[in-house]
């Protein structure tokens, strides 16, 4: 049995040239009364002396010669003979079946090495213990690295941390395999790079892991895109401070620690004071490297750990965390305030502006980010209306606050924003003929698209935009946008109709005749298609000077009509002093018709005083058929309301009236 072991360790083990020597080493001692040689590698055994030898051949190439040392051979040593011949006969065909599988084997590696080499992306096979079997043309083109540096190596010297972890050893990936993750790994040249890594198992016949493959691709192009669009997701490109959206994540992060913790927090909103006027002065290019020097002037005077963004425009917002008392936060602001103080240098340009703070508590006023943001921008907008100091002023959010009240200036605010990002938008009442029921002319009707709140009525900012000084930018946005709409109906190839315009009293001033010249100049609309329709309120603030205005306007050929009707002073003495066109009866003298025998009472005399006035009578808010069929019998000229249709988009006119 030790021989038979020994013998098939040099027969399957020692290479070609080793053979014979170590066949002959192996069986010495075998033959005590003879002697034994393995002749490797010759044929010619008719040339051996037969009385001198036994030849036994084991293949065609080979043979054992058997002497015997005193003249005799015994028939044991025969035997034995015999029996060697015959298993060294076997491991040679064992050991040649071996050879041939390598060969085989070598080739199969052979062309599965070319094949990998082929591939673009790095592969990689790995023990289970992570040392790498194999490494192709993609891993040496990836990590500078060739084959021989890295063959034997555990994968780990690629790693950019040796403490990172990935699945080589999670038991989950052993037993079913199939992993991608995004990694970093280290060239040889030292340079980290982003790599997508997929990671399957090798498995043998049995299912059981015996190494890994992984395959890797270098992605840094890709995650530096993603950085950028990240950063430009969450940051303001002008002053690389957080915008809105990354302020609001990272305060409620903060929040929710300081309510755990039972700490107090701020908010601040910051809106610099006559930005606009040295934006719109100076222009974009001022204003903008203005901008980028308030943030860095409020950086530096806050805490490393404090939050400061830009909200947008000439707005900032920062998170105090951790603070004692109001009067901490009191101290910051004034900080931030005296920063302004020294006169910025843009350019040549010496430029001074100030700054109103509104202040809102965590947990006092508010649990989340946009609340207290809101409460905020209510409290500096109250001292932006209250400002008496051009350097600009703070005030603390009050619970007291009538709702109302900051509703009210949250929609004023709120205001500002809408006229800057164009959250209006027009739609168009149309007028009937009571006698064909057709479409005759459009009131245009503004409305309010509040990114929060949805669609807001004009009932609730009209006046909010009166008292804020805004009315006239408002209207002056509606009477070219109605200008423009009427352009593009006419390009069209409609035919020209009247277009109603609401005007408000803040804006009939003496500018309102070159306003209204200038918008129907500029989009190529002849006056006689233009009314400008005017409360009865309006009359009487100075009848003299609106009685000017009015027929400056009326010579440009625009038509007045009297809005709502009935529902102011109604004075007729002054009625037949205004030079308009139409009255319009308000609709809650319509609403009770036929029923309200008053209704029915005041809308007929005012349908007979119109006419007998020549003028021509519309009739709002009709819903119903017998409103309808009462004001058409009682002369009334033209009806709208929601019976024949409700206000629509500018699209809608054109589909459903104008045959567009």
């Amino acid at each position: 049995m030790t021989v038979a072991i020994t013998l098939s360790d040099v027969v399957l083990v020692l290479p070609d040239e080793e053979l014979e020597a170590g066949i002959n080493r192996a069986t010495t001692g075998l033959f005590p009364d003879s002697l034994v040689q393995f002749v490797w590698g010759r044929s010619d055994i008719s040339a051996v002396h037969e009385d001198k030898y036994v030849c036994s051949p084991v293949t065609p190439e080979c043979f054992f010669l058997l002497s015997a040392r005193y003249g005799q051979y015994s028939e044991s040593d025969l035997k034995k003979l015999h029996v060697l011949t015959a298993l060294t006969a076997r491991l040679l065909a064992t050991r040649k079946e071996l050879l041939e599988q390598k060969n085989k084997w070598h080739s199969c590696q052979l062309l599965h090495n070319q094949i990998l080499d082929h591939l673009h992306d790095s592969v990689i096979t790995m023990d289970l213990a992570g040392f790498i079997l194999s490494w192709n043309r993609g891993a040496e083109n990836l990590f500078g690295y060739s084959a021989q540096e890295a063959l034997g190596k555990n994968v780990i010297f690629l790693y950019d941390n040796e403490d990172q972890e990935d699945e080589l050893h999670d038991d989950h990936f052993l037993k079913y395999g199939g992993s991608t993750m995004e990694v970093r790994r280290k060239k040889k040249s030292g340079e980290v790079f982003w790599a997508s890594l997929t990671l399957n198992t090798l498995k043998d016949k049995n299912g059981t892991p015996i190494a890994l493959v992984g395959y890797l691709s270098d992605i840094t192009q890709r995650k530096q895109t993603e950085q950028q669009l990240n950063h430009l997701a969450y940051f303001d490109p002008l002053t690389n401070l957080p915008n809105r959206i990354f302020f609001n994540k990272l305060v409620d992060q903060r929040l929710q620690i300081a309510q755990r913790k039972q700490q107090r927090c701020a908010i601040l909103f910051v809106d610099l004071n006559r930005f606009k006027a040295i934006n719109d002065t100076l222009g974009h290019e001022i204003g903008n490297a203005l901008l980028q020097q308030v943030a860095q002037r409020f950086r530096q005077v806050l805490r490393e750990e404090d939050l400061v963004a830009r909200l947008g425009s000439d707005e900032f917002a920062i998170a105090i965390a951790d603070i004692a008392s109001q009067t901490h936060v009191g101290l910051v602001v004034e900080k931030l305030l005296a920063s302004l103080d020294e006169q910025f240098q843009v350019g040549r340009i010496d430029l001074s502006i100030g700054a109103s703070v509104g202040i809102a508590m965590f947990p006092d006023d508010g649990s989340n980010s946009d609340l207290l943001l809101q409460r905020a921008d209510i409290a500096m907008y109250k001292v932006k209306r209250d400002a008496t100091a051009f350097s600009g002023d703070y005030a603390y959010y009050n619970q007291q606050m009538n709702a109302h009240v900051a509703d009210r200036l949250y929609l004023e605010t709120s205001l500002r924003k809408a006229l800057e990002q164009q959250q209006f938008f027009l739609l168009y009442q149309p007028k009937f003929s009571t006698t064909s029921r057709q479409f005759v002319s459009v009131e245009a009707l503004v409305r309010w698209q509040h990114p929060e709140r949805g669609m807001i009525s004009p009932a609730e900012f009209i006046h909010i935009a009166e008292d804020a000084g805004l009315i006239s930018e408002l209207g002056n946005w509606v009477l070219h946008s109605a200008c423009r709409q009427a352009r593009i109906w006419q390009n069209s190839g409609v035919s020209p109709f009247l277009i109603g315009v609401n005007v408000s009293a803040r804006e009939f001033t003496d500018a309102l005749p070159g306003k209204i010249a200038t918008a129907l100049q500029v989009y190529g609309i002849s006056p006689q298609w233009l009314q400008l329709e005017i409360t009865e309120s309006m009359l009487m603030q100075g009848a003299d000077e609106v009685i000017w205005i009015m027929e400056r306007l009326v010579a440009l050929g625009v038509g007045l009509a009297l809005d709502d009707f009935g529902t102011g002073y109604s004075s007729l003495s002054y009625l037949k002093r205004f030079p308009i066109s139409t009255l319009k009866i308000d609709q809650s003298f319509v609403r009770g018709i036929p029923s309200d025998t008053n209704d029915c009472a005041i809308a007929s005399a005012i349908i007979v005083m119109a006419h007998q006035l020549n003028l021509e009578v519309v009739a709002e808010g009709v819903e119903t058929t017998e409103q309808f069929e009462f004001l058409g019998e009682a002369g009334c000229n033209q009806v709208q309301g929601y019976l024949l249709s409700k206000p629509v988009s500018a699209e809608k006119i054109a589909n459903l009236y104008l045959g567009k």
